[in-house]
């Protein structure tokens, strides 16, 4: 059974790096499917991919709009199986995992209802390529969650930075979720980048939330060497804070 994890938060948490550390843990345990539902599409870049940016899911949708007004795709084509056509051919394929670029969300005038095509092209995905788990690096928005587009999903983990600021923007994360889907299982707190304790008032905040704190990751020195290189995340030394942290994570949630 393919096992779905998100990972959400507001921007700059870090959600990016865990998910990427993430599917690189996880596809040594089985074939793991990476969707990069963040427009921004920085996941290739933290795993070390190459991405065509004419091969994401948006700029598939823009080009199969487009082939359908101007007459280019012939009207007796069914366009579900177009569409899984085209996101097949968008994998990036590598050791152990594909990665799924969304890239621009679905704007004003697109084609029919893509959304719809493109949570029946995952199912599909998943039952043809047999994947052993699902690992979305989310928009901050969580719009591709609160409007259930996406797979059903086993573990939310929402990220924030150890300020007051990020825990309450993870806490109305979870009370969209709440409000809007149902069809989520655990959902639980990542704090990034802590120094030391948190403070009281933090403390506090994330009581007032109600969520249940995963995992508080101490900020690494080695991230700024990679970043000022742009070098992928996942070259982090093995005995990494945050490589550790997220083997931690990964046996926690059993995963």
């Amino acid at each position: 059974m393919t096992k779905t994890i998100a990972i959400a938060g507001k921007g700059g948490t870090g959600k990016t790096t865990v998910a990427a550390l993430l599917i690189k843990l996880l596809s040594q345990k089985g074939l793991v499917l990476a969707v990069d539902a963040d427009p921004s599409t920085n996941l290739s870049q933290a795993l070390g991919l190459l991405l065509d940016d004419s091969k994401t899911v948006g700029r598939i949708r823009e080009k199969m709009a487009e082939d359908v007004s101007k007459g280019r795709l012939s009207p007796t084509i069914a366009k579900p199986e177009y569409l899984f056509s085209k996101i097949v051919e968008s994998l990036v394929e590598s050791k152990g995992f594909d990665l799924l670029s969304m890239g621009r969300p679905e704007g004003p005038g697109c084609y029919c209802a893509s959304n719809e095509f493109l949570r029946a092209s995952l199912d599909k995905l998943v039952k043809d390529y047999k994947y052993n788990y699902i690992v979305m690096d989310c928009e901050a928005g969580m719009e591709h969650i609160s409007r259930q587009t996406t797979r059903d999903v086993d573990v939310l983990l929402i990220m924030s930075d150890p300020t007051i600021k990020g825990v309450t923007t993870a806490a109305r994360m979870k009370k969209l979720i709440e409000d809007l889907r149902s069809n989520v299982g655990k959902v639980g707190l990542i704090i990034n980048r802590v120094r030391g304790e948190l403070s009281t008032e933090i403390k506090k905040a994330i009581d007032e939330s109600g969520l249940q704190v995963i995992a508080l990751i101490p900020e690494d020195p080695d991230m700024a060497g990679l970043e000022m290189k742009g070098r992928p995340v996942t070259e982090l030394p093995q005995e990494s804070s945050l490589q550790l942290k997220v083997k931690e994570i990964a046996e926690g949630l059993r995963l």
